[in-house]
Order: structure tokens, then sequence, then C-alpha cells
């Protein structure tokens, strides 16, 4: 099982803080449980944007990180300060 977690405007956007997905081996990194996702059609387009950020087990990480069943990943956009 994954559990997937959305911040700032994809919560907004998607009307969802997280989900759990059940683990599919061919969901072998995270670029490939964005590609699941996007699929959805509609609101969830939003997440192939360029500067999608994303964390594994609450680290940050690519779109390259391996996903393992029980991970823990995180969907946000780039955050800036001042």
């Amino acid at each position: 099982m994954l559990t997937i977690h959305y911040f700032a405007r994809y919560r907004e956007q998607l009307g969802l803080e997280h989900e759990q997905l059940a683990w599919q081996p061919a969901l072998t990194t995270i670029g490939a449980l964005r590609e699941l996702l996007v699929v959805r059609g509609g609101c969830w387009v939003e997440l192939a944007a360029n500067n999608l950020m994303c964390a594994r087990n609450q680290e940050l990480c690519n779109l390259n990180e391996s996903l393992s069943d029980g991970d823990d990943v995180a969907f946000f956009p780039p955050v800036t300060g001042g």
C-alpha cells in the first residue's frame, strides 16, 4: 500500500489531502506513480507540472526515486520564501 499526500494548491485543486493506493509492481518510481495519477484526467493533469516537487518517506527526492510497498509519497508545488 502506498500513502500519497497532496499539499498546497494540489490539495486544493484535487479536493484531496491524501489517499492510499494498492501497491503495484509497475510503480517502480515516483514518476511512474505520477503518470498513473495524471491519466485519471481532469484536475489530475495538474500533477504533470514541470516544477512539481516530491518526497518519499519524508525526504525530498526527484521523479526517478524508486518506490517500494509501504512508502509514503508527497507531491507539492515549489516553495518560495522571502
